[in-house]
């Protein structure tokens, strides 16, 4: 029996699928096409698979899924696109009718199961107040941690924190669970990601701040551009760069070169290049210099769109590459946890002698 889909969801994007020329412009800055090399790792590849499963023309088999479950969703291709087809959405909505239909990845099932039954993707049974050792209290700004920093990578969400501290902020960590966009992005119904917006704008509004600041630029990203989309956001919504670039910084000398690496959350999707450059131009000594793909150009960590829980070998090789791209730096900072810890195990592999860190463990630690 052939393994066709109802492709509900590509149904409303057919006209992108036709918009696609299949030049192949893609091809030049595609992170998995640069580590697979086949043309369905690629995006003018993905609209032929999606077209196919739209028109019942393609069976989907674990191949269709393996491709178009290897995109980051980074959107370097929508960037070099000269027809601008809205490549990411196409690859999600495909990935929305393969899980409709009952194809879906185990990495990816367990992930979602962990969410709904505890809240976060790592199935952790603490909130994440518990987690960080925070006490309850009212403030006028919240901390949106993110599941990363609250419950793996714990360095970024207390750096943070004891920055707002040193700062002499008001605030106090949110009420938060995962923020949605881990289900959104492996193709999960949209109507179980809004339960998750409505449980965070809700315990956020009951607390009453009037500014929510995020470490995760993938969280960040959720909250500016994805909830607004279901659910009213009442509160001023900032990335951690944007609001440290608007402080006075008395920050100690650094000596060394530093290179900054945009996260495709913050960057190609929000829009946020300067701030994070404006805090490190705060740190006095340090030698900015960029690397050759940098801003709407940065080539993309690899930890993104599911790959990393999917196919975490071929993350590791493409943190790896950019990791490469940063070999003259002694420093290479960044804005997110998921890029953190992915361009930490593309120096691992690659043995490089650089730091990795994030943008708010350098402002700690230079702040004494």
């Amino acid at each position: 029996m052939a393994d066709y889909i109802e492709a509900e969801h590509l149904r409303h994007v057919r006209k992108e699928l036709l918009t696609c020329t299949y030049c192949g412009f893609c091809k030049s800055v595609c992170p998995a096409f640069d580590d697979v090399g086949w043309d369905p790792s690629v995006a003018r590849g993905r609209m032929v698979l999606s077209y196919g499963l739209l028109n019942k023309e393609l069976e989907a088999d674990d191949s269709v899924l393996e491709y178009l479950y290897q995109c980051t969703t980074c959107k370097d291709c929508e960037r070099r696109c000269p027809s601008k087809v809205q490549v990411v959405d196409v690859v999600e909505r495909a990935r929305r009718d393969l899980v409709a239909n009952g194809r879906m990845l185990p990495k990816h099932r367990a992930i979602v199961e962990n969410v709904l039954r505890t809240g976060n993707p790592y199935g952790e049974k603490r909130s994440v107040r518990e987690a960080l050792g925070v006490e309850d209290k009212g403030a006028e700004v919240g901390y949106f941690a993110g599941c990363t920093a609250s419950y793996r990578t714990q360095s970024i969400a207390r750096a943070t924190m004891s920055v707002m501290d040193k700062l002499d902020m008001d605030y106090a960590l949110v009420d938060e669970v995962c923020c949605g966009s881990v289900l959104q992005r492996v193709g999960w119904d949209e109507g179980e990601v809004a339960d998750l917006f409505r449980r965070n704008i809700d315990a956020i509004a009951d607390r009453g701040v009037s500014e929510v600041v995020f470490s995760c630029s993938g969280c960040y990203r959720m909250f500016k551009e994805e909830y607004p989309r279901f659910v009213k956001v009442p509160f001023k919504v900032r990335h951690v760069s944007e609001m440290l670039a608007e402080k006075d910084l008395d920050l100690r000398p650094l000596k060394g070169k530093v290179t900054y690496h945009d996260p495709c959350h913050l960057g190609r999707h929000c829009g946020v290049y300067d701030p994070p450059r404006q805090v490190i131009g705060k740190v006095p000594g340090i030698e900015f210099r960029e690397m050759a793909r940098s801003r709407e150009t940065a080539r993309c960590c690899g930890g993104g769109g599911g790959v990393r829980s999917a196919y975490p070998e071929m993350s590791a090789r493409i943190a790896a590459k950019r990791v490469d791209e940063a070999a003259f730096a002694d420093y290479l900072v960044t804005a997110c946890p998921f890029c953190v810890n992915n361009l930490g195990l593309g120096k691992e592999r690659q043995g490089a002698k650089l730091e990795v860190l994030d943008l708010t463990e350098l402002v700690d630690r230079q702040m004494g």
